[in-house]
């Protein structure tokens, strides 16, 4: 039975064990472009032990940002600072991974410390894109533009042409973001997707982006790296998006070539009632694991040594994916060894041996 601290292979990259750290948005890139406060941010938790670590979702184009705040990868001007980091991950041990993304209608936001409303033209803000006409709503009610075939299709390209600058800038684990209410998520959901075409209506349609999408990237991501996507499980709403449909779709991402699932829950309504608490979402990934067979990343509220212990022992999840608890303390997988007794399996760089 594997453990926490044992190490773990994905085609062909091994983690040294496997706590991941989520993608948390840092809202601090200029144009898309990240800086010397994502370089510190993300090389904190290779130095403190952790296995991968997720840069935050990236968009793949200006349009697909969340806020002007956020990283992209559209322009090949992204590349270089992204290479700094990815050395440096991979110089304390870690795997560089990172989330790319499009934010359809949650798109054009303020960053959270202004208050995160949808921004007007004359506020810096851009025209959103998304499946259907339907605003998310409360703070974010700007109504996007229902996506034609042609711009479905380019948006793809888009997702493409960002997955090629993710090998030149170094990272070797891709994720792609269809959860928390962004745009292959709303496509997912009827509560967001209303379309009468082939991207709407039946199952079928409605995962048909996101498939799509997994191919067109699989074509051009190398077999031997490994291939993510995360998904939101539930929009926590009657006649949303479901664990049942999800499990489906799980069955079919590992078909086309997908390594593990990364599970999360909700985003994709303001009005949702979610019962967080310690773990909450771990029963998600454990489904998808169960009836997929698929490599599966629980997250959520998960803060302790031993609860994150006891989803890897008994085979829940295969990764434990920690953010907040790593911002509070990037440290934690070495603190984590030391209180499961294993402190000399994950020793801490030699700069620091002498606090430890």
């Amino acid at each position: 039975m594997p453990h926490l601290l044992d190490p773990i292979t994905i085609k062909s990259i091994r983690l040294r064990n496997r706590i991941g750290v989520a993608p948390m948005c840092q809202y601090s890139a200029v144009d898309g472009v990240m800086n010397d406060w994502h370089k510190v941010h993300l090389g904190s938790f290779a130095v403190g032990g952790a296995g991968v670590i997720i840069a935050e979702a990236t968009a793949v184009s200006a349009e697909g940002r969340i806020t002007p705040g956020c990283a992209g990868i559209w322009d090949d001007k992204h590349i270089e600072p992204m290479q700094a980091i990815t050395r440096f991950i991979k110089a304390q041990g870690g795997v560089a991974g990172i989330q790319l993304a499009h934010a359809g209608r949650k798109g054009s936001a303020a960053v959270p410390q202004q208050g995160g409303a949808h921004l007007s033209s004359t506020q810096g803000g851009w025209d959103t894109f998304a499946p259907s006409a339907v605003a998310f709503g409360g703070d974010l009610n700007k109504v996007p533009t229902a996506l034609s075939l042609s711009e479905i299709k380019r948006i793809q390209n888009d997702f493409v042409s960002a997955a090629k600058r993710t090998l030149e800038a170094g990272f070797n684990y891709v994720e792609l973001h269809a959860a928390h209410g962004y745009l292959a998520h709303q496509f997912l959901s009827p509560l967001s997707n209303t379309r009468t075409d082939q991207y709407g209506g039946s199952f079928e349609n409605r995962i048909r982006f996101l498939m799509e999408t997994v191919h067109a990237v699989r074509n051009v991501w190398p077999d031997n790296l490994p291939f993510t996507v995360r998904l939101s499980c539930t929009d926590w709403t009657e006649g949303g998006w479901n664990i049942d449909e999800c499990a489906i779709l799980a069955q079919q991402l590992k078909a086309a070539g997908v390594d593990l699932i990364d599970a999360s829950t909700g985003g994709n309504l303001g009005t949702a009632k979610i019962p967080v608490a310690p773990g909450f979402q771990v029963p998600f990934a454990e489904r998808l694991k169960k009836d997929s067979g698929i490599l599966v990343a629980a997250v959520g509220m998960i803060t302790q040594p031993a609860q994150a212990e006891e989803i890897i022992a008994n085979g829940r999840a295969d990764l434990v994916l920690l953010a907040r608890e790593m911002l509070r303390n990037p440290r934690w997988p070495q603190y984590a060894a030391k209180a499961l007794g294993r402190a000399t399996d994950l020793p801490p760089p030699i700069q620091y041996a002498r606090a430890f």
